[in-house]
This record gives structure tokens, sequence and C-alpha cells, in this order.
């Protein structure tokens, strides 16, 4: 099996010359720990709308790619690590994301698959928030009441069943006529498991101290919590680290160090090491403990926006609520 990024890289080569048949936080948060509930146990959640008005949805999706490393150089007790750097493609479709484009053709070679889902990017979405009831009693919620959540592909596609459902006539997030959703986290074959978790039968309202929340803090921009999109020297980190992951090599602080780095991981500045860019993204120090899901794995080619994204966006914000939902019942289908 290839074991280096040139290994890698002649196999395909030579492939195409062939025929071709068919960690928990303990300080205030405004991120709510979903993955930190104990097992056995639920929090009932109610959904914000998000604050930008030009987007269909009460949601935005995160792709990030976790990028394995041996160790840290220099360091001989150090573990493998992880590190995760933001996807070209979570700023658009017609984006291209260095590492994707690297990795597409693996799935072209049963050898390859496995390695190439290794670099594949992964999917989460980010969502805000009331907490209605709290298992966690060491969470500390920050003054702000209105917390931000990230969402696995599991939970996300519960989330997403309601506004599927014909006979639903408000949205999950009116203030008047909303609807609560409980995470239920269980196990199933050694991982957590939050698959019976559901939607409220009954519609409710805000309560005067959430109304009150969200005229005095207002709503988040969900879009301004996503990775900052690189630039291009840190594209090209991104290659170097990428090259030197599937080489299987220890991440290097004094060369990436500025730019990316591996959760929580710090060092002292290097006197030899490149002027720190204005930017930095490391992943959050709270993973969720839960599988990792692999986005749409290639070939599946997605749908262009629908020109109602458009007219409906233009709307006063007195736009019903059906024609909202039909819009994200439409681009949900995909």
């Amino acid at each position: 099996m290839a074991t280096t990024l040139a290994e890698i890289r002649a196999r395909l080569q030579a492939s195409d010359n062939k025929p071709q048949g068919g960690n928990s936080s303990t300080g205030e948060s405004v991120i709510y720990p979903l993955w930190n509930i104990a097992e056995g146990t639920s929090t009932k959640i109610r959904f914000l709308p998000d604050a930008d008005n030009n987007n269909t949805f009460f949601w935005v999706e995160r792709s990030l790619i976790r990028l394995p490393f041996s160790g840290i150089k220099g360091d001989a007790n150090s573990r493998p690590t992880i590190v995760q750097i933001p996807c070209m493609e979570m700023y658009g479709r017609d984006t291209p994301c260095p590492i994707l484009s690297e990795v597409r053709p693996w799935f072209k070679d049963p050898n390859l698959e496995v390695k190439g889902r290794q670099y594949w990017k992964k999917k989460s979405y980010l969502f805000q928030g009331f907490v209605r009831e709290n298992p966690m009693t060491d969470d500390r919620a920050p003054a702000n009441p209105i917390r931000r959540f990230i969402i696995s592909p599991q939970i996300f596609n519960l989330v997403k069943s309601a506004l599927m459902d014909p006979d639903l006539e408000n949205l999950p997030t009116d203030y008047e006529s909303g609807l609560d959703f409980t995470v239920i986290k269980g196990a199933k074959g050694g991982f957590a498991d939050y698959s019976t978790s559901k939607w409220a039968r009954k519609e409710s309202s805000l309560t005067a101290a959430e109304t009150a929340a969200i005229n005095q803090y207002g709503l988040f921009n969900l879009v301004d919590f996503l990775p900052k999109k690189p630039n291009d020297v840190e594209l090209k980190v991104i290659k170097e680290m990428f090259e030197a992951s599937v080489d299987g090599e220890a991440y290097d602080a004094e060369r990436w160090g500025q730019y990316f780095k591996p959760s929580g991981f710090t060092a002292a500045p290097s006197a030899t090491a490149a002027p720190a860019a204005k930017t930095t993204f490391s992943a959050p120090a709270a993973k969720p403990a839960t599988t990792i899901e692999d986005d749409d794995i290639p070939f599946e080619v997605a749908a262009a926006p629908t020109p109602a994204a458009a007219s409906v966006a233009a709307k006063p914000s007195s736009q019903r609520a059906e024609d909202i939902l039909a819009m994200i019942r439409n681009r949900t289908k995909v």
C-alpha cells in the first residue's frame, strides 16, 4: 500500500495510462458542548434565526479537513496529533480546495480509498439558540443566554426532517409558534448515538426572559463564526502541511505554527520563525465524542442555487413562513 504522497501520485499517474473501466472546556463558553452531556440524558434546545437576513436557513455549514501528524517535531514524547484546517469549498462551490483536488482521484483506486476518506472534508453545522433544559450541572453559561451549537450530520438530518414535513406550518424558529428540539444521547457500537433525538410535538412561544435576551444582545451573524478564508500564503502552508501529513511527518511548529496548529497547542516563539499571520485558525478545544462522518464523498454533483433564493432574501421580514419553508424544502432535497 502507498505510504507517501510521491508514491500515491505515481500510482495515480500509472493508472491514468491504463484503460479505464466502467476536550471539554471548564470556563464560560458561548458554544454549548452537546457532546459532553452524559449518556442516557438529554438537553432541550430552542433554535433561533440567523441575524443574516440573506441566509435562507437558520444554520451555516462548516467544512473542515483533519490533517494527522505523527507527533510534534522536536518533542520526543509527543503523541500523534490532528490539525484541523478550513476546506476552501466552505466559501463557495466555485472555490477549489487544493486538498480535495488532490484527494478526489484517490477514490478511483480501491487501494487509496481509505486514505482518501481520511483527508476528505468533515461537515458540521453551526446553529444558535437557547438551552431550555440543561443536564450538565458544571456548564458555565455566559451572561448572554443565546448559545451557539456545533451540530453533527447525524443530528442535523433529524433537525432537517421537520422542515421536509408538509404538515409543518410555522418555522421551528418562530418566536410565538416555534418548536423545541431535544438532543438525546445514547450509545451504539461504542460510539455516541443521537438517532433518537426529536422535535417537540407541540408548539410554544419564547419566554419573556428569552425575548428580553434577544432584545438586549441581538442574534449572532453565524457566518462571522466560520474560520477565516485562507489567503494565498496560508493556502501554500496548507498544501505543505498536507504533503507532510500524507508522508507521515511530524507537525513542525516553526514552519506552520503562525498559521495553523493543533487545538490547545502552545510553543515558545522561535527566533527563526516567520512573522506571525494576522489571524490564525485552530479547532475548538472541545471535540465531539462521536464518530466523524464523511461529507458527500466524491463525485456527487451539488445542485446549483435556485433563483428563488434571491427573491426570498429580497422580501421584507414579514415574509410568510410557508414561503420560507418551501424555499428550505427545495434547498434541502439535494
